[in-house]
């Protein structure tokens, strides 16, 4: 018999009373609920999400994600003393690959990235790659690559994407590669549509603007995830 969409992957997934929404993963979660990501996503509670999903960071709006209950730790220290603790599992990390026309890497080219009030400088390495550590629940990040005769400049929407099996997913993945496909609505419209044949084109495959499973595989990884 055929699989459920459930099942597949392709519905909402998981048990827990904690229902995601849009944009969040289990790091954006972590973060403003007060926990490790890996006590979340590892919680014996959350083995069917986590073995459907496979990816912390890829969640689907309406699965549903049990926060294990919250054990007090006590740390000795002196009396009438300062002490400082470090909280351990934040923040996440954000790796990024910016290329010339999706196939020369911007490689050894400084940078600029702002997220929130947090700024980072540096240079991307020989393949064009760069990782920063950002806040688990950050949303939106500016990055200028390049000298100031060569820039190029981007605005990143942070936070966790959908599967790729759905049409957010897709619309997500496309725009943050370039394919501008306007707001992410889950509606396989025209200028969706546009944007998949672009990007179809640009990959080498057939150009039938349908997020077919060939299109997937080629957006997980041009994408990355």
């Amino acid at each position: 018999p055929e699989a459920s969409p459930a099942a597949a992957g392709a519905g909402p997934v998981g048990t827990g009373d904690y229902v995601v929404k849009q944009g969040e993963c289990i790091s954006s979660i972590a973060k403003d609920k007060g926990y490790f990501w890996e006590t979340i996503w590892n919680d014996p509670a959350n083995a069917k999400l986590k073995s459907i999903r496979t990816n912390p960071n890829i969640l689907l709006p309406g699965d549903r994600v049990t926060l294990p209950t919250k054990n007090s730790k006590r740390e000795s220290g002196e009396t009438e003393m300062r002490h400082r603790f470090t909280r351990r599992g934040d923040p996440a990390m954000i790796r990024i690959r910016v290329l010339r026309s999706d196939e020369t890497p911007r490689a050894r080219e400084p940078y600029r990235l702002q997220v929130d009030a947090d700024k980072w400088e540096g240079l991307t390495d020989a393949a064009g790659w760069m990782q920063v550590p950002i806040p688990g629940n950050a949303r939106e990040g500016r990055l200028v690559v390049g000298p100031a005769s060569d820039q190029a400049k981007y605005t990143l929407r942070l936070g966790g994407v959908d599967p790729v099996n759905s049409i957010t997913g897709a619309q997500q993945r496309l725009n943050n590669l370039g394919f501008g496909c306007g707001r992410v609505d889950g509606v396989l419209g025209p200028r969706t549509r546009r944007a998949l044949t672009r990007f179809q084109k640009r990959s080498g495959l057939v150009e039938n603007g349908e997020p077919d499973q060939t299109t997937q595989s080629k957006l997980l990884e041009k994408h990355g995830s």
